[in-house]
């Protein structure tokens, strides 16, 4: 099998959607042989277990941690796939040994049921990490001092807004070798960082062409990439971010899967072979803000009498109503700039905007409208 049929084959079917907690993981969790030693390291701002999983015997560590941003959930599952991999599959012999892996599948568990970005105290765990004032920053923390890892994985979700450089296509994948210095410059330990980028995206590439984008790395130490990097430890910064139709990321878990276990697969083949690997890296495309999710072109609209023809878009607000994340389309921009991309787009060839709420669109306004009082759309999407 090649990654991603592994991905396909391994995927945890019971576990779906983007509202992920301690209580959707707890069934998984049990599943586990007792090679996986499951342990309590600590608890959240409100109490709640923060839980590890340690795999394997070998001498390389990498430490892994997800959802240090509660509402950034695909590569939990990603992971939970890639653990039932290792639960499954007898070629997990070769990582058991070359590997004792120390995984965290949600580092902020408050965050996660909230389904907010920072902890239960709106902090943003990921700019605590120098000054370490909160309980799940504090127990990262410990678990990096004890542990002692080569390599930390830090996996992360991005938002729908990113393309991959100027392709038009989405940033379906995008990594980091953090910057250990406002300078920005890179010695040993980042270019082992990036020649594990390198050997992700060559496998990504396969399946996701012109999709893999390279995040920005202005330094911050607080952030916690930046800081291990300071540490001399080797940190990966992974952010996976949309691909075609797949709001829920039941898809791009799967690319999530791919690039932890070609990332291992680099590690234990070479994990010192990091010279002339710097140009490749830097041929991966930056990311570059372009999309919205609905982008409408040639409305006409009429602005206090004057009529004029323009583009506007829309943008997904995701809500958490009874334990489900609803996406609320809602009107984001106004006359936008011809560059801009939609994940969906609409030629309205001129016909006349109408609304509930006006003749023209409203920022904030849900999506909600017609075009010649023929075309109807409701949350984004033409429904006739």
């Amino acid at each position: 099998m090649n990654f991603l049929d592994l991905a396909t084959h391994y995927l945890y079917n019971p576990i779906k959607g983007r509202y992920q907690t301690n209580d959707s993981i707890q069934v998984f969790l049990k599943t586990l042989s007792h090679e996986f030693i499951q342990k309590e390291i600590g608890t959240s701002f409100l109490k709640k277990p923060i839980t590890s999983i340690q795999f394997g015997s070998g001498k390389i560590k990498v430490l892994m941690w997800s959802q240090m941003h509660g509402n950034e959930s695909t590569t939990t599952k990603g992971l939970i796939d890639f653990l039932n991999y290792l639960n499954s599959e007898e070629n997990a012999k070769e990582i058991k040994d070359n590997f004792t892996l120390l995984c965290v599948p949600i580092l902020n568990p408050d965050g996660a049921e909230l389904y907010t970005r920072e902890n239960a105290v709106k902090v943003d765990l990921n700019r605590d990490a120098k000054n370490i004032t909160q309980p799940e920053s504090k127990v990262l923390r410990a678990l990096y001092l004890n542990f002692q890892p080569d390599v930390c994985f830090n996996l992360h979700d991005q938002r729908t807004i990113f393309a991959a450089g100027d392709s038009k296509l989405p940033a379906t994948m995008s990594f980091l070798a953090p910057a250990y210095n406002k300078k920005r410059e890179f010695n040993e330990v980042r270019l082992k960082t990036v020649a594990i980028i390198n050997a992700i995206n060559a496998e990504l590439q396969k399946i996701i062409p012109n999709q893999v984008g390279r995040y920005d790395d202005a330094f911050n130490e607080n952030c916690i990439g930046d800081y291990l990097m300071t540490q001399n430890t080797p940190t990966i910064l992974f952010e996976a971010g949309h691909y075609k139709d797949d709001y829920q990321r039941d898809e791009v878990r799967k690319f999530v899967f791919v690039s932890i276990l070609s990332a291992l697969t680099k590690i234990a083949s070479d994990f010192n072979d990091f010279d002339n690997e710097l140009e490749d890296y830097l041929k991966i495309p930056q990311n570059k803000v372009s999309f919205q999710d609905f982008l409408y072109k040639n409305i006409k609209i009429n602005d206090d009498g004057n009529e004029k023809i323009i583009n506007f878009a829309a943008h997904f607000k995701e809500v958490l109503k009874n334990a489900k994340i609803e996406f609320e389309a809602r009107i984001s921009e106004i006359e936008c700039v011809e560059s801009k991309l939609g994940h969906f787009e609409f030629d309205g060839m001129k016909f006349e905007f109408d609304s509930e709420f006006g003749k023209k669109p409203i920022i904030d306004k849900k999506a909600d409208f017609s075009l010649n009082k023929m075309l109807k759309f409701r949350n984004g999407l033409q429904i006739n």
